[in-house]
């Protein structure tokens, strides 16, 4: 009984680890297919180089013709589309009213203490303070 334990328990820490991993592995194609089965006119998509687009025409059976830009259409092997993304929603960021915040000082302090924030939320007293970019390294040179 003792002699079959080790191999036993041997077989179980190799065997188990591969089988689940297997298993993964199914599931990710598995997956990958319904994706790429499911492409259709009109889906955003990024491909496996990085390369975002939207599909133009799925008629072929192992390529689909994507648009990069408008009017640039080329086409990809179907394998080649990592996933669907969704569309770009711009937003209007100018909508957001910008606020003058006055902070609320009391009687017994003087008026030059009392700060008021200008609407992009830089202080009026403060002084304006500019950036400085460092010299470029020169790397190799002696």
């Amino acid at each position: 009984m003792q002699s079959l334990l080790l191999p036993l328990l041997l077989v179980l820490v190799l065997a188990v680890p591969l089988i689940m991993s297997s298993r993964k592995q199914k599931k990710q194609q598995a997956a990958q297919q319904d994706l790429q089965n499911s492409l259709a006119p009109g889906d955003r998509v990024m491909t496996t180089s990085g390369l975002y687009g939207t599909v133009a025409d799925t008629s072929g059976d192992n390529t689909i013709d994507i648009e990069i830009a408008p009017g640039v259409v080329t086409t990809w092997l179907r394998l080649a589309v990592r996933e669907k993304v969704e569309p770009v929603v711009e937003t209007d960021e100018d909508s957001v009213d910008d606020e003058v915040v006055t902070p609320v000082t009391s009687s017994d302090a003087p008026a030059e203490e009392s700060i008021i924030q200008s609407g992009n939320g830089i202080k009026d007293d403060e002084p304006q303070t500019t950036a400085q970019v460092a010299p470029p390294l020169e790397h190799g040179k002696k």
